[in-house]
Formats: structure tokens, C-alpha cells, sequence
């Protein structure tokens, strides 16, 4: 699975709530500004060409459908991002947050919840 940039990302974003669409379809969903329609029909066929998308044709239409889970993207984006940034360590990205300040207390609560459970869990 070939990484995005971010206008691709930002499309599969789109198709991934739609499951389906042509073109104009994505670029209706796009918030403002929005791209020109043949910068978005270049990143839809880019797209297809990386294995996100398929298509099937309507005479001159192409409907576009995914072929990647959002999921799947997530965990492999995820799991580059903790190799690449944090040294593959759970542990640095919780310090980083924890430093960041972008975890609340609350979060670190419900994360101790799911330790717990987790732990609970194994020991059966």
C-alpha cells in the first residue's frame, strides 16, 4: 500500500464515507476551497493507479469505488508513523502526548481502564 499525499488523502477521506461516486461526487463532499475539477479527477486516477480506488464505466462515466478499507489505511499509517517517529515505542508516543499536553487526564484514565482489562484479560 503506497503511501498519500494529502490532496489523495483528503479524496479517500471523501470516498471513503460515499463507498462510491464519480468525481463530481467527491468534489461536492470537498469543503471549501475546493480544488478545479481536473486537479481532483487527476488525484482520483492516481489514486486508482496506487490500488485505492477501482472503477466501473457508464458509457464516458467512470464510478469509482474503494478498495482499501479506511481501517486498513489507519493501522498502516499508524504503524509507519510509531516506526518512523517513535522508534516503534507505544511508550514515546504516550510521553510525547503526555509532554504535547494533547491527552487529558480523563484520556489517561480511560487508557489505565483499558490496561487494566487488558491485563485482567491475559491473566485468565
Amino acid at each position: 500500500m503506497e503511501d498519500l499525499i494529502p490532496q489523495e488523502e483528503q479524496a479517500m477521506r471523501v470516498f471513503w464515507k460515499l463507498e462510491r461516486g464519480i468525481v463530481r461526487d467527491v468534489l461536492d463532499a470537498l469543503p471549501e476551497p475546493k480544488p478545479p475539477y481536473t486537479t481532483l479527477a487527476s488525484t482520483v486516477k492516481s489514486l486508482e493507479k496506487k490500488g485505492y480506488l477501482g472503477h466501473k464505466t457508464y458509457g464516458k462515466t467512470h464510478e469509482y469505488f474503494v478498495l482499501i478499507k479506511e481501517g486498513d489505511y489507519k493501522k498502516k499509517t499508524f504503524n509507519r508513523v510509531l516506526r518512523d517517529f517513535f522508534g516503534g515505542s507505544v511508550e514515546n508516543v504516550l510521553s510525547f502526548l503526555v509532554k504535547e499536553e494533547k491527552i487529558s487526564g480523563k484520556e489517561v484514565g480511560e487508557l489505565q481502564r483499558l490496561i487494566d482489562e487488558y491485563e485482567k484479560g491475559n491473566k485468565s
